[in-house]
């Protein structure tokens, strides 16, 4: 079986989120799949997705402060800047994060670690709505 939908993900503010329930909520065909894969994909540059801690909020706060440390804004050498100071730095974050995910499917749910969710990193301060293609393929 093969099952291919375009979502959108709420607007969220910069940073971390976790997203697992909001994808889910999407997918009620998961249930009807024994074995399988789930890719998410991420139709855009400067948010990107990610897998980790579902439980401490800490590390998504952590996540942030990392990733403002690593590649900060307004720097000089920073041509692309068209769309604010956090335009340049939320590509950078994207690419680094990267645009998709594949799942594993196990009696029809994510076959995830204990500890472990579904994040939308959120790379602009006011970055929108987010558009995710989500594919399902398993038997």
């Amino acid at each position: 079986m093969w099952i291919q939908k375009e979502i959108r993900l709420t607007a969220k503010e910069r940073g971390f989120h976790l997203i697992t329930d909001e994808i889910l909520h999407h997918l009620p065909e998961l249930k009807q799949i024994k074995i399988g894969l789930l890719n998410l994909f991420i139709q855009h540059t400067s948010a990107s997705l990610t897998i980790n801690e579902n439980a401490d909020y800490t590390v998504r706060q952590d996540f942030e402060s990392f990733f403002n440390h690593a590649i900060p804004e307004n720097e000089l050498y920073y041509q692309h800047n068209y769309e604010g100071s956090d335009d340049m730095p939320a590509h950078l974050k994207s690419s680094i994060l990267g645009a998709s995910l594949v799942l594993p499917i196990t009696n029809g749910r994510l076959n995830l670690g204990t500890w472990q969710g579904i994040y939308l990193c959120e790379h602009r301060n006011y970055g929108g709505e987010r558009r995710l293609v989500i594919t399902l393929q398993g038997e």
